[in-house]
């Protein structure tokens, strides 16, 4: 796809598998396995999709999947399926390299959504993958994910210290947008300062909301995630931004949906509800 000049693409880096109890908060099971079925332990297949923006002279990857540092035991728990797909292999097939990439976004520092931005070297030591890019993060996101204790399981040292370390991190303010053509919407339900990119030229957009709708199913305005930690900020965010996705037909790509990638959003009875769902982006919005 192509929109206000960027060659749009999805990266697929492999799929993960999370509590399906905890994905979906207080909905019953009997509802939500309708949507996605739990494997023996209560686990729900989840995608790990980033977008890979090209134009305006800079290759801009959002998010990373959860690499390949983990342990046995870490890959065990989170059912990290790197057979099915990984970052750099779908580099591979779209003729991208580490090198290329300009910039990376995070929309926040989750080990699902920051791990695959750094590697292990031969000698054990850490480094960032991508030794070009300036490596954008929310600058009420970092120190939260810094300081904050409530979050300590999903923020891993592996992750955030070659990032500071780098001398590449460019921390984000509130309101600023240092891409072109990228509304950045920051929202704080889930996690503090997650920044939420936005494609536009004005009359049609992406838009990538990462954890704050990360499957089809989360369309609906109370299916919240146990994970967030302002469950009632999201209610009011997911209704803020989705009520405007229908009102000008933005398209949707869903993070962490193993079916659905993409999908438009239309007002409904209960609120909103997805249109047009795609395992991939459409050709032309």
């Amino acid at each position: 796809m192509t929109l206000a000049g960027y060659q749009i693409d999805l990266v697929e880096t492999g799929r993960i598998r999370l509590d399906g109890g905890a994905m979906f908060g207080i909905v019953p099971r009997p509802l939500w396995e309708r949507r996605i079925e739990p494997d023996e332990r209560g686990r729900i297949p989840l995608a790990m999709r980033c977008l890979l923006l090209r134009g305006h002279g800079r290759t801009i990857l959002v998010d990373t999947g959860v690499g390949d540092k983990g342990t046995d035991k870490f890959n065990d728990i989170y059912g990290v399926d790197l057979d099915h797909s990984t970052l750099l292999g779908s580099f591979t097939a779209l003729e991208v390299g580490p090198g290329d990439v300009t910039d990376v976004l995070f929309t926040h520092l989750h080990f699902d959504h920051a791990g695959g931005a750094t590697q292990r070297t031969q000698a054990g030591d850490l480094e960032v993958v991508f030794p070009n890019a300036d490596l954008w993060v929310g600058e009420r996101h970092w120190q939260w994910a810094k300081e904050s204790p409530r979050e300590s399981a999903s923020f891993l040292a592996e992750n955030l210290d070659p990032l500071g370390a780098s001398g590449r991190l460019r921390l984000i303010g509130d309101g600023d947008e240092p891409f072109p053509n990228v509304a950045l919407e920051v929202v704080d339900g889930h996690t503090i300062g997650q920044v939420l990119p936005r494609v536009t030229d004005g009359e049609r957009s992406v838009f990538f909301p990462a954890d704050l709708v990360p499957t089809a199913a989360h369309v609906s305005p109370l299916w919240i995630m146990a994970y967030d930690i302002r469950p009632l900020d999201t209610l009011s965010e997911k209704e803020r931004l989705l009520d405007r996705a229908a009102r000008e037909n933005w398209g949707v790509v869903f993070e962490h949906d193993p079916v659905t990638a993409w999908s438009r959003i239309v007002d409904a009875e209960r609120g909103v509800a997805t249109f047009d769902e795609r395992p991939d982006l459409p050709t032309e919005m």
